[in-house]
């Protein structure tokens, strides 16, 4: 995907998912794919194809919605000479907000964040939305093993996912005091055995990488001792991957543990890896905390003062926040009250009174809590992370921070 910034690919997910949730009443929500090379004009003289084709359509109310959304693309597409450096995707259509009759058009037009390939003409009850989920789906995969003479764990990273695939135990016999000919046939079973563990853990590992070589970035291998070297260097691994091993790692851990250790220690080699790059930035965060008089902030309150004052040089955002941030204002003589609440139902049930006047507030703005924390970061020219939930830094971001927290420029006293 091309490089975009935590905050421009959180707020292109964000569009996605509102327009996800967008449903026409019958087949009348219109998408169209531009890719960057397609002529504007060819575009046009499809469009006025569909507006004819549209007078086909059964129904009325159908056919009347479907040949507003095409005039409304022809409109749009005029106010471009080509299309832009990665092409234009237009979704419209009649999107009801109740009962029949409530209808009204809703217009998205859209530069994807890399070029579209293919044009689309798309015509259903929700928008055509694969294409553009595609392309912010991390589709680099890594594979990981642990091996020791004892077991060997193996699993995949996607994104900011490991996920555990395999983990198989040896039955290599440990050392064995027997003398003469007897120890130097049991050495030749235990070598025997330790060849067959080798070239099961090889099996495992074609069968899980070799479907995923053309997404497969690379192999990382790790163990505490000298069967991993072993295992890399001889044949056990088909060709393919074998040329994929990008570094082979000491650690302490096997399994689970020894999946996590060896991601972390080959955070270099990793380093344009988002979850390497969340889990540098929360660790950070937590290592400011424990000081004395540490750069970091948390919790909203707090934070969002540390942003008034320009205290904050990197705010971290949970992805998975959902609160909203609402303005209440007196009707009668303008004096503003902001909240934060968790849903709409929470914001209806607020009975705040005017401290002027005792008139009763009413709700006049609404903004996504995150977008409301952008918003205060941009006028400061602070830095925005968003930081997802799958990782177990951004879990605890999320579960014992609230989802909100700062490293600061400089340390402030409370």
């Amino acid at each position: 995907m091309a490089e975009v910034s935590s905050k421009e690919l959180y707020e292109f997910k964000k569009v996605l998912k509102e327009l996800a949730q967008k449903k026409g009443r019958g087949t009348e929500l219109v998408s169209v794919y531009i890719p960057p090379d397609k002529q504007l004009s060819d575009v046009g003289k499809h469009m006025r194809d569909e507006l004819g084709q549209s007078a086909n359509i059964k129904s009325k109310q159908t056919k009347k919605n479907v040949q507003s959304a095409i005039e409304v693309i022809l409109q749009r597409i005029r106010l471009y000479k080509q299309p832009p450096e990665h092409g234009l995707v237009l979704f419209v259509g009649m999107i009801p907000k109740g009962g029949p009759g409530t209808e009204k058009m809703e217009t998205y037009v859209l530069e994807p964040p890399e070029p579209i390939t293919t044009y689309w003409y798309k015509c259903n009850n929700e928008f055509f939305l694969e294409p553009l989920e595609y392309m912010i789906e991390e589709r680099d995969t890594y594979g990981v093993a642990v091996i020791d003479r004892r077991e060997a764990t193996i699993a995949s990273m996607k994104g900011k996912k490991i996920n555990i695939l395999t983990h198989i135990t040896s039955g290599v016999p440990g050392k064995h005091k027997a003398g003469g000919q007897s120890q130097r046939r049991f050495d030749r079973v235990i070598e025997q055995a330790a060849h067959e563990f080798l070239k099961r853990i090889g099996d495992h590992m074609n069968d899980d990488f070799l479907p995923l070589k053309d997404d497969l970035k690379g192999i990382i291998i790790g163990g505490p001792g000298f069967t991993k070297s072993d295992f890399a260097e001889g044949d056990y691994l088909n060709y393919e991957l074998k040329q994929k091993i990008l570094t082979i790692e000491d650690i302490s851990y096997t399994g689970d543990f020894g999946i996590r250790e060896v991601i972390e220690k080959s955070a270099p080699v990793l380093s344009d890896l988002d979850v390497i790059h969340e889990k540098e930035i929360v660790q950070k965060f937590l290592g400011e905390l424990t000081k004395d008089k540490g750069l970091a902030s948390y919790g909203e309150d707090e934070v969002r003062t540390n942003l008034t004052i320009g205290a904050v040089d990197t705010l971290l955002l949970s992805e998975d926040l959902t609160a909203m941030r609402k303005k209440f204002v007196c009707p009668n003589c303008g004096t503003s009250k902001e909240f934060t609440v968790k849903t709409q139902s929470e914001a209806d049930k607020i009975e705040e009174r005017c401290p002027n006047c005792n008139e009763l507030l009413k709700e006049e703005e609404s903004a996504d809590l995150a977008d409301y924390f952008v918003e205060k970061a941009e006028e400061m020219s602070t830095n925005v992370e968003f930081i997802s939930t799958e990782t177990d830094e951004g879990m605890q971001l999320f579960r014992a921070f609230g989802g909100i927290a700062a490293i600061l420029r400089y340390h402030v006293e409370y």
